[in-house]
Order: C-alpha cells, then structure tokens, then sequence
C-alpha cells in the first residue's frame, strides 16, 4: 500500500488501512499496543480508526512500533472529521449516546474480541447503571454496562 500512496498525500483513512495492515502482519494486540505507546487501549483503538487525535508523540511512537511511513505520525495527530453515514437522533442526551457508539463501537468491538473472541455482550441479559459522581471539573454521570458475553456459533 505504501508504494501506492508514496508520492500523494495520506489521509486519516489511508493511515487507519496502514496500520491494521502492520498490526496484523506484527502479530499485535491493541492492548499490546496501548501498553507500548503509554496510553488506553480504548482511545489507542479510537484513534488508530480516526475518531481521535494522538498527541504526536504518542503518534510518533506508534509510527516506529508498526513501521508506519514517517509522515504518518503528523496524520494521526490531526484532528479528526467525525462523519456518520445514518441517521442522527436530535435530542442532545441521546445524540450524545450516539456519538459515543459512533467514536467507540469499533473500539469495543475489537476489545470484546481480543478478550472473549468472536462474539457480542447481549442486550437481553444486561444490566446498566446510571450514577452520578462528584468530580473537580463538575460532576459525572457514570454509566455503567454489564452484559452477558454470547459466543458466535459456527454451523
């Protein structure tokens, strides 16, 4: 892929196809490469897809973990456009749920896998919380979910 995009600009797409390129080749886990870098694996994941910013030198250090293309680092320190294809609910409080499935689904996704393998946490058997917690910067709302892992079947 480098050969084909060598003499043009990278894009935030080109750099996310790059790097699961590189941590598939590696044999990395996201958590492997969250610990590597000094950062989350949730916001590693999010901002390896481009639905956030690494501050450049923890793009910089990803870029020479996966042997990414030099220019990629300055990529993945942008800010990112956060675009959804479907339909976007206009109440604030639910549009915010939504945002946060749109920036973090893929992430949990993949961490669900990488822990309990190809399978979903069920909607049926799940449990949620919603707790307010006191906080410097104002307070919190918590939410917290708790969903039976369901296995996929191979038939």
């Amino acid at each position: 892929m480098k050969d084909l995009i060598a003499d043009e600009l990278l894009t935030k797409e080109d750099v996310t196809a790059l790097i699961i390129i590189a941590r598939k080749k590696a044999g990395l886990t996201w958590t492997g490469i969250a610990a590597e870098i000094g950062m989350s694996p949730v916001f590693t994941h999010s901002a390896c897809m481009g639905m956030n910013a690494f501050p450049l030198e923890k793009a910089e250090k990803l870029a020479a973990l996966l042997s990414l293309p030099a220019e990629a680092a300055g990529v993945l320190a942008e800010s990112p456009n956060k675009v959804f294809a479907q339909t976007v609910p206009t109440d604030p409080c639910i549009y915010r749920f939504y945002e946060i499935v749109g920036v973090y689904g893929p992430t949990l996704k993949a961490l669900i896998h990488e822990e309990f393998g190809d399978g979903i946490m069920s909607a049926i058997d799940f449990d949620m919380s919603v707790t307010r917690v006191a906080h410097e910067k104002g307070d919190r709302v918590k939410v917290e979910m708790s969903g039976k892992y369901l296995q996929y079947n191979a038939w």
